[in-house]
């Protein structure tokens, strides 16, 4: 199924049933009154968070949400059935938002947990029956009320990913490899720019406690100018803003010997201009694709890295290479986001990186290319 994570609908809750105009009339009872019962209230419009939905692909194939209406009052003193709500499922981490003409209002509501709920449209009341209306001075009356109409709004939904840890690349950085190395996600990996065009989800599982996962979302790749824009634009940046942590991945084609940490600068900025908040996320700086480069440029980088206080991890995922280190330490990160544990460092990177030549322990399967 495609990842959907914008969509417009619009959602009507449901009208009130009207009053009865009805007498009593049994034999024996003579004049027994006005018995005219109330009309049922219409059913409202709720939405609620579930971690059952990881799209707003649904919301796309369906614009239209209506809440059943009530029924009408009857004869002696009966009551109309009250509307049924409609409940609708979205996905954890949509925001709710007025829609105007096309364009995003007001926020109405965050469903950031499962189980959230958000009443966007009440029902109409039913209208009284005449038995409602008798009096000394009206002992007969001929009229009831009407049901109220229900409420009609155009709602803006956008989906912000909650995930534990979310990649952040240049294109081709190896991101989706990664997550294939470490998930059972199958993304699109091809050998060009742009493979990823909209995001994708994997769960990771600790070798030692198959309870414990983590979520890891992979974002496509961003180019210099995305919050303006530019390649694939700046509508994916949001749903950094939910992860824990950030992986920050940079391959090795992409390094210049003469500065080889201005890829990681480059997104660093973007990420700045988008939002102030994204720079206060904890990240891990990975280089990829070690298994294309000569050991005397890795050793060179890791120097370069050693002098400047950078951790910098490096990892082979179609190979194996320094996946085990890598993965032990997301661990350990998101054990302390988790928990709330500042990083140790006002850059929020790490100091600990294993050198590129340290053979480690392997039990990732091989990505094919």
């Amino acid at each position: 199924m495609r990842f959907v994570d914008e969509a417009v609908i619009t959602v009507r809750s449901g009208k009130g049933g009207s009053g009865c105009v009805s007498f009593r009339r049994e034999k024996f009872i003579p004049r027994g009154g006005p018995d005219g019962g109330n009309g049922g209230d219409g059913g409202s419009v709720i939405l609620r968070a579930s971690s059952r939905l990881l799209s707003l692909y649904d919301f796309r194939l369906k614009r239209l949400y209506e809440a059943e209406n009530g029924k009408p009052g009857e004869g002696a003193q009966c009551g109309g059935r009250k509307g049924r709500d409609l409940v609708l499922e979205l996905p954890v981490g949509t925001q709710v938002f007025v829609s105007r003409n096309d364009r995003r209002g007001e926020l109405l509501g965050d469903l950031a947990e499962n189980g959230a709920e958000l009443l966007v449209a009440v029902g109409g009341r039913g209208g009284k029956g005449n038995e409602h209306f008798k009096s000394a001075a009206v002992r007969a009356p001929r009229f009831a009320q009407p049901g109220e109409a229900g409420q009609e709004f155009t709602l803006g939904l956008e989906l912000k990913i909650l995930a534990d840890c979310a990649l952040l690349g240049l294109p081709n950085a190896g991101k989706s490899t990664f997550i294939a190395a470490v998930s059972a996600a199958r993304p699109k990996i091809a050998p060009y720019a742009f493979t990823t065009l909209e995001p994708n989800l994997g769960v990771m599982l600790d070798d030692d406690d198959w309870e414990r996962r983590m979520v890891i979302a992979d974002i496509p790749g961003l180019v210099e100018g995305a919050h303006l824009g530019r390649g694939l634009g700046h509508r994916f940046l949001r749903h950094l803003e939910r992860a824990r942590f950030l992986l920050h991945l940079l391959s090795i084609e992409d390094i210049n010997p003469a500065d080889p940490f201005a890829g990681f600068e480059l997104l660093n900025n973007e990420l700045a201009l988008f939002s102030p908040e994204l720079t206060r996320l904890r990240q891990i700086e990975v280089i990829t694709k070690i298994d294309l480069a000569p050991g005397e440029l890795l050793h060179d980088i890791s120097e370069h890295a050693q002098r400047g206080g950078r951790g910098i991890f490096f990892v082979s995922a179609v190979t194996g290479r320094g996946m085990e280190a890598l993965a032990q330490h997301m661990w350990t990160v998101c054990g302390e986001t988790q928990a709330g544990i500042p990083s140790s460092d006002s850059a929020g990177l790490d100091a600990s990186a294993p050198e590129p030549e340290e053979d480690v322990s392997i039990s990732f399967r091989e990505i094919p290319t």
